[in-house]
């Protein structure tokens, strides 16, 4: 039987209708959280991180992480693992990620009109309605974008990405539920021989496409019959040096038959290729009120490729520290409000596992014990020679990656 995916804005009484096709043919649901969970246990990468590839809110370090570019691969492997079995309804963001090619696919989109999801989100929240259409432009921003993401498109509801869009503010329940079941049994999106060969395509350009995110490189991969196509999408000065690494790396994929390269839209652009640096932390936030001081370093650092983040007091570090989660953080021990010792003490309670590095041109032998006693890293003096903090903050990557390889 064909598989379904249901995408849809929020609000639009989606989930009623998801669980009466379900109910009416037997599927399996399938949801984000199932796919993230999977996609999660494949990479060793933390559910919640990944999670955030659904967001329109980008994390500051992402220029150099590609934490959104990583986690949507694994998510394709997850997904195109899903399709080796039948009878799924694909539920969320993740349904959008399966290609065209694969046919025995009905591909469902419910939405409304702003004044129906208005109403029933007005109801639901026990809120205004100005405020639920606030509320549902925000939800939609991360839409948006992951279809922007996916199909290079601005209108997450745009015909042409479905099969089957669904206007559920003029249409009742059981008419919607009707219409997917019936379109859902067509001849045009049954499995075939051709179909399930695009599925075994899809899963070996996912496997691809993970090996090359393992060595740190991010390419666009498709792929027939075994015959893998790496797309380049960013210039980069010595193409066949880049080319004969990404042809050693996907040829040890099994199922793998041929491997060439070619350069996409984007190689023409501006941009610079550039393979992530697994030696060097790639989300260091640097923490010092001397502004010039602590753009200076970070305009330093990221000419090292390493991806930094700054906060002038230890409020804003405490914040960035929630939302981003840094691997390192470089801390000053005096700044007004909340000095260094306190974001130490802090940092230390919240995320133990961040590699904290003091960078002071005020500590004393004293201050050095108590940080050292809380859980720092190491005790540096302003001035700091470059190569000195570079070689602490490799010392400090490799203690996060031990660290993580024993979890």
């Amino acid at each position: 039987m064909s598989v379904i995916t249901v995408f849809s804005g929020t609000f639009c009484k989606d989930e009623p209708v998801v669980k009466n096709v379900l109910s009416a043919t037997g599927y399996k649901l399938v949801t984000d959280n199932d796919i993230v969970a999977e996609a999660s246990r494949l990479s060793g990468m933390p559910a919640n991180i990944i999670m955030r590839a659904f967001s329109a809110k980008e994390s500051v370090y992402n220029n150099f992480t590609h934490e959104k570019e990583v986690s949507t691969t694994w998510l394709k492997l997850a997904v195109a693992e899903k399709l080796s079995g039948d009878e799924i309804l694909i539920s969320g963001f993740t349904g959008r990620i399966i290609p065209q090619s694969i046919s025995h696919v009905l591909r469902v989109c419910i939405i409304a009109d702003m004044k129906f999801r208005a109403s029933h989100a007005a109801a639901e929240q026990n809120i205004s309605e100005k405020e639920a259409v606030k509320l549902i432009h925000k939800q939609d921003e991360d839409r948006i974008a992951w279809i922007s993401n996916l199909f290079k498109k601005n209108d997450p509801w745009d015909s042409s990405l479905y099969d089957l869009v669904i206007p559920m503010d003029k249409m009742d329940m059981e008419k919607a539920v009707s219409l997917i079941i019936d379109n859902a049994g067509k001849e045009v999106v049954k499995p075939s021989s051709r179909s399930q060969k695009a599925v075994d395509d899809f899963l070996i350009a996912s496997k691809v496409e993970m090996h090359l995110a393992r060595e740190g490189h991010n390419v666009d991969i498709s792929a027939k019959d075994g015959a893998v196509t790496l797309i380049i999408n960013k210039h980069v000065l010595l193409l066949s040096k880049l080319e004969d690494e990404l042809k050693t790396i996907a040829r040890k994929v099994p199922g793998v038959r041929a491997v060439e390269t070619k350069a996409g839209e984007g190689y023409y652009q501006t941009d610079i290729y550039r393979k992530y640096d697994f030696k060097m932390p790639s989300k260091v936030l640097l923490v010092d009120d001397e502004r010039d001081f602590v753009q200076t370093l970070s305009d330093r650092l990221i000419r090292r490729d390493v991806g930094s983040a700054v906060a002038y007091d230890g409020e804003s570090a405490i914040n960035l520290v929630s939302e981003d989660e840094p691997e390192v953080m470089i801390l000053d021990l005096k700044m007004p409000g909340m000095n260094g010792i306190e974001v130490l003490r802090r940092v230390k309670q919240s995320n133990p596992d961040i590699e904290v590095i003091i960078l002071t041109g005020h500590g004393t032998e004293a201050d050095r014990e108590l940080c050292m006693r809380l859980g720092a890293f190491a005790f540096l003096q302003k001035p700091v020679d470059i190569e000195v903090l570079s070689d602490t903050l490799k010392k400090a990557n490799d203690k996060i990656r031990i660290k993580k390889s024993v979890k």
